[in-house]
């Protein structure tokens, strides 16, 4: 982010979010502005409903922002649209990490690209760029759609990665269970968002089920949309604390990040967020070849790369993996 220090340099600035607080991209914004700014407000909610959040954060904002320079809106600024117009005399950034029409009509399939709702989005998303002075995306791959889909500027945006929040995901030293001690353990975590292809992942597992060498440890709810392999060399763990999951990858040998799904135009357009994970905490991971990812990752040597959309190609890489 040292490009923006000089925009924010001494000034007084609003951090605005309605995701949660602790959000790994709040975290690295919060603590870069705390750094440089003159002086730093958070506006943000801690109510678990996130339609309350919204709520309660509009309702901060209506008593807010007029003693500040610059107004920074964290993840999803659509959702503040409104009281851009409020906010017309100060610089305003945004993270536009998400679009609204890209999310519901080609991510998740929620509105066709005809309905009318789709069409709000559209206009949404445009507005909340237009109106802000600058657009902070998370690939250059995004800034690129972005700017063709909803007619941007393209000097107004600029590219700053995701960052692990290194006080949790660090190396650490590597013990593993004693049942697992001869063992080579292949690790996944993360929510289903269908850009994340789990269902490629489950499917190489399967594929697997012989390896008796390598042993599956899939993190996180999984939908019953998904038919997960009953096996012996794979177990399926409950959500855990930050804490919890650190511990888990540092006894990992292998990490599985993504983005695996093919069908979806913006799993090749961003870089899962477990994947910065990893790389902090210097472990070996498999990523989905794509144009994002070997943005900062195309040099790595702890990357194995597989093509996306493919559950075989997965496998054969995670065997080779085992077996050098």
């Amino acid at each position: 982010m040292i490009q923006l220090e000089h925009k924010i340099k001494d000034k007084k600035v609003l951090f605005v979010t309605t995701k949660n607080i602790d959000y790994i991209r709040n975290v690295q914004e919060i603590t870069f502005l705390k750094k440089y700014s003159g002086r730093l407000k958070v506006l943000y909610s801690d109510k678990k409903n996130y339609i309350v959040r919204i709520l309660e954060v509009w309702c901060k904002l209506i008593v807010s922002g007029r003693n500040y320079d610059v107004i920074f809106i964290g993840f999803a600024p659509q959702l503040v649209a409104p009281f851009f117009l409020k906010f017309k005399n100060k610089e305003i950034m945004i993270d536009f990490f998400v679009s609204v029409y890209d999310t519901l009509v080609n991510d998740r399939k929620k509105f066709s690209g005809h309905n009318p709702i789709a069409g709000l989005c559209r206009w949404v998303d445009t507005f909340v760029i237009r109106k802000a002075d600058l657009v902070i995306t998370d690939t250059k791959a995004d800034a690129e759609y972005f700017i063709r889909a909803f007619h941007g500027d393209r000097k107004k945006f600029k590219t700053v990665y995701l960052e692990a929040d290194k006080t949790i995901y660090y190396p650490r030293e590597q013990r593993k269970r004693c049942d697992l001690a001869d063992k080579y353990v292949v690790l996944y975590f993360g929510s289903v968002l269908p850009l994340q292809g789990v269902d490629i992942v489950l499917n190489a597992i399967e594929m697997l089920r012989d390896e008796k060498n390598i042993f599956f440890q899939m993190i996180g709810p999984l939908s019953p949309k998904y038919r997960a392999p009953v096996q012996d060399n794979v177990e399926y763990i409950d959500w855990l604390s930050q804490e919890e999951l650190a511990e888990y990858i540092a006894n990992a040998d292998l990490c599985l990040a993504g983005h695996f799904n093919r069908d979806i135009d913006k799993a090749k357009r961003t870089i899962p967020g477990k994947a910065y994970i990893y790389e902090s905490m210097g472990k070996n991971m498999v990523l989905g070849d794509n144009k994002a990812n070997r943005e900062i990752y195309g040099l790595s040597d702890k990357v194995f790369w597989t093509e996306m959309g493919n559950a075989e190609a997965l496998a054969k890489v995670i065997v080779h993996c085992s077996r050098s």
